[in-house]
């Protein structure tokens, strides 16, 4: 017996084209730059940040998209296939977030639908960082989700998520994303 098809909805990194991939909206959300990460700490299996300038290792919190209820609004993201196995490696690799089911909130959905949305970590995160003045979001990020987005969303959708950005209190710096190893030992207070 087949197990019912499972989608991940990416309206952000996770928007770039894939196999399988589909276009859809998600109906009741909006973007907006919701998470982020300490970049002074180091998390096994994780990923820090260098400043492309000097190589320097800035004491900020990373910005990514997140999601929030709004009523009357709608995204325009693809819904990837997964299975259970993409799923827990997702999972992983969304740390900043917990995994929703969204099935209801997309337009035509083929199977159940799941998205991540900012975990309460995350967000406090951001929010320290903003009080702090020390988010920013990576050049290379907003670049990406731009390209992305100019693929399947509305010229207006695509650009909102450059004008949240100073909206949402963050700058925007030309950083490096550096992949720690899985066996390297995690920051003190982390």
């Amino acid at each position: 017996m087949n197990a019912a098809p499972q989608f991940v909805f990416g309206y952000g990194s996770l928007a770039v084209a894939g196999e399988g991939c589909h276009v859809a909206t998600l109906r009741g959300y909006r973007r907006t730059w919701g998470v982020a990460m300490d970049n002074r700490i180091d998390l096994p299996g994780y990923k820090t940040y260098r400043l492309r300038a000097d190589g320097s290792r800035p004491a900020i919190f990373v910005a990514f998209l997140d999601i929030e209820p709004a009523p009357d609004g709608g995204i325009t993201g693809r819904c990837m296939p997964v299975d259970e196995q993409r799923l827990r490696e997702l999972d992983e690799r969304e740390r900043n977030y917990d995994r929703v089911d969204v099935s209801d909130a997309i337009d035509v959905p083929r199977g159940r639908v799941w998205t991540y949305r900012g975990c309460a970590a995350g967000r406090a995160r951001l929010r320290h960082g903003v009080r702090h003045r020390c988010a920013a979001v990576s050049r290379d990020y907003a670049d990406d989700v731009r390209a992305a987005l100019d693929e399947i969303a509305s010229p207006e959708e695509a650009a909102s998520v450059e004008s949240l950005i100073g909206a949402c209190g963050l700058e925007v710096l030309a950083l490096r994303r550096v992949e720690i190893g899985a066996s390297a030992e995690p920051s003190p207070g982390a």
